[in-house]
């Protein structure tokens, strides 16, 4: 009788995958543990529910892809191009997305925590009532993007685009907000915003006020 297979009795982590593309596949609930794709375009997937710690995605597309109801922790999107996704009650943990962009998304009670988000791009992104608490958002591209009543919390905006961003009842305490010109906002899309007394002060000087 045959020796069993070592990898049998100790299972790793599935084999990479590269330059694949995969149109209307369903992994509903599927668990994403240690899924690496590389140059991968994802079209019309159903991603609801899935789970997953430490998956890594690499200069992938995601057109069309449900991320409802999702939750992922310390998994990496770098460099991919998101399009018409959903993410309506996704939670995102400690994960990565640096260089990825995110074209006409709906993020409809996003959770993000924690994690680096730099360079990545919201072009006119509606992320009213999101959750962006201890993100490092460096050199994001948030222009004309809708943060209203968001709670961007604890993170790190320097660098950020933000013209033409409104920020309507947000809660920006603790957050970076070294790149905000109050000067280019419209005073509307700051009305009812929460920041913290250092934030007021560093605000204050940047418009030329000396705080004494």
């Amino acid at each position: 009788m045959p020796a069993p297979d070592p990898a049998s009795l100790h299972p790793e982590d599935p084999a990479p995958v590269t330059g694949e593309t995969l149109r209307g596949d369903d992994w509903y609930g599927r668990d994403l543990t240690g899924l690496t794709y590389s140059a991968c375009d994802f079209y019309d997937t159903d991603w609801t529910e899935t789970t997953g710690t430490g998956a890594r995605f690499d200069r992938c597309t995601f057109s069309g892809v449900r991320f409802n109801v999702s939750h992922l922790t310390a998994t990496a999107f770098t460099h991919c191009e998101f399009r018409r996704c959903s993410f309506f009650d996704a939670r995102l943990d400690q994960c990565k997305a640096v260089g990825s962009t995110f074209d006409d998304c709906s993020f409809r009670l996003l959770k993000v925590t924690g994690g680096d988000w730099s360079f990545t791009s919201f072009p006119r992104a509606d992320l009213r009532k999101a959750v962006l608490d201890g993100v490092r958002m460096r050199e994001a591209d948030l222009r004309g993007a809708r943060l209203d009543e968001a709670e961007v919390t604890g993170a790190d905006l320097s660098g950020a685009l933000l013209a033409g961003v409104s920020l309507t009842g947000a809660d920006l305490r603790g957050s970076d907000l070294t790149a905000l010109d109050a000067h280019t906002l419209d005073r509307t899309a700051l009305a009812g915003a929460r920041i913290d007394p250092a934030q007021a002060v560093g605000i204050a000087v940047a418009m030329g006020f000396e705080v004494v």
